[in-house]
């Protein structure tokens, strides 16, 4: 499995070092410390079983004639004997490990085949050795001064020093790692439509120039929303005031020009409906004041406005609904445009249906026609702005009208889903957080 995260990559890579780093030690040691040490003892024991197997009288450097019984006693005063190879005292040999590279240097020395073996004996470690010299038998050499436990520290210590180091590394990978994870969420915040307060500066220098950066965006969003909003609200104003004069004047118009006045009268409505559109793609959501949202009620009383005596709106409302999080004027809105838009393009038939998810973390509004459908290619423009008539379905007059249902769905955190029906036309389905 592929590793992703930056502070998962810095883990495994760090824990990869210190392992390296632990088997070269070993390495180290065993070739640079324990390889002369054990080649110095090997030799050492050679020369002394050298001197048992040899039956001649021997002279040391001091004139001290020994003859071979002698030196045998004296082997075993440090610890050396001899035992055949199917007594019972011989059996350990027989379970233990064999040491190529000791038995190499041990047959060199002695000059005969000799296999050398290690085993774990009561008191210490024993070395066996099975020489050619000496059929039948078999010599048992305790290392008295190698035991067990002497071990345990080595591994112990070892084992506690790489916990300690690997933990040691992710305290400090995540303190590293916790301005990028408020720096994600506040990312995301962003991309929510929200605004986020000023992240504060901290780790190390890359970090905070990220940051920094981030903080300046964020502070250029809010101001460009602020401008954005004040410059709908002075069209809105400054666009409504003369067109509510013209209203006037032409309601006051004679009867001889009441064809010219009901013209006059509809262009001006279709003006507001043009401004209100707008308004409300560009108005911001305040997440502050979600509450809870009865869909089906919604969904209820959006087809019983829209619907009427030439179409009847057919629904299929959940019975054990639960309730969406989020602002029910704006999701309202949001079904209101997806029933209108399938009024206008359908052909006389339109469902509207409610339910949740088998997790119930999300509950959806499904709005159904029994239309043309819409060509596969333009499914991916059909929530664009600005887009409207044959192309994508889009709302009559400034094709907004999908576009504002898009944009309150992602302001809830919810998703929109469209795609053609097996019986022909189209259904477009929205869903809302229901936590």
């Amino acid at each position: 499995m592929r590793i992703r995260s930056s502070f998962s990559q810095t883990i495994v890579l760090f824990f990869t070092l210190l392992v390296a780093s632990q088997v070269y030690s070993y390495y180290a040691l065993f070739n640079y410390a324990l390889m002369p040490s054990l080649q110095q003892f090997n030799k050492i024991l050679s020369h002394e079983i050298s001197l048992m197997l040899d039956d001649s009288m021997h002279m040391d450097e001091n004139g001290l004639v020994m003859d071979a019984p002698l030196r045998r006693r004296v082997l075993e005063q440090l610890g050396v004997s001899i035992y055949a190879e199917n007594s019972p005292q011989a059996e350990p040999y027989h379970h233990s490990v064999a040491i190529d590279l000791m038995s190499e240097e041990m047959s060199e020395q002695l000059g005969s085949p000799t296999e050398v073996r290690m085993g774990a004996g009561e008191d210490s470690y024993v070395l066996w050795m099975k020489i050619d010299m000496l059929p039948g038998q078999v010599l048992r050499i305790p290392l008295s001064e190698l035991q067990e436990e002497d071990f345990a520290p080595l591994f112990r210590n070892s084992i506690i020093m790489a916990v300690l180091i690997v933990l040691g590394g992710w305290l400090f990978i995540r303190l590293q790692n916790r301005p990028l994870i408020a720096l994600e969420k506040a990312a995301k915040s962003v991309g929510r439509g929200a605004i986020p307060p000023p992240l504060q500066e901290k780790g190390a220098s890359e970090i905070r120039s990220v940051t920094r950066a981030f903080n300046q965006m964020s502070k250029g969003i809010q101001a460009l929303e602020e401008d954005r909003a004040l410059l709908m609200a002075g069209i809105s104003h400054d666009l409504r005031t003369p067109l509510t004069r013209i209203r006037l004047a032409t309601e006051m118009m004679s009867p001889e020009e009441s064809y010219l006045a009901e013209s006059i009268i509809s262009d001006t409505e279709e003006c507001n409906e043009i401004i209100s559109q707008f308004m409300d793609y560009l108005k911001p959501v305040n997440r502050d004041s979600f509450e809870a949202v009865d869909l089906n009620a919604i969904a209820n009383d959006v087809a019983t406005s829209e619907g009427g005596y030439a179409v009847h709106i057919e629904t299929d409302l959940h019975q054990s609904m639960e309730d969406a999080v989020g602002n029910p004027i704006a999701i309202k809105r949001a079904v209101s445009n997806l029933v209108v838009n399938a009024l206008r393009y359908g052909n006389g038939w339109v469902k509207v249906s409610t339910g949740l998810t088998a997790d119930k973390k999300m509950a959806w509004v499904c709005v159904e026609d029994n239309g043309p459908g819409i060509d596969s290619s333009q499914v991916n423009k059909l929530f664009e702005p600005f887009t409207r008539g044959d192309t994508a379905r889009g709302s009559e007059g400034t094709g907004l009208g999908l576009a504002i249902v898009k944009r309150i769905v992602s302001q809830h955190a919810g998703a929109v889903a469209v795609n053609n029906r097996s019986e022909g036309g189209l259904k477009a389905q929205i869903s809302f957080p229901t936590r």
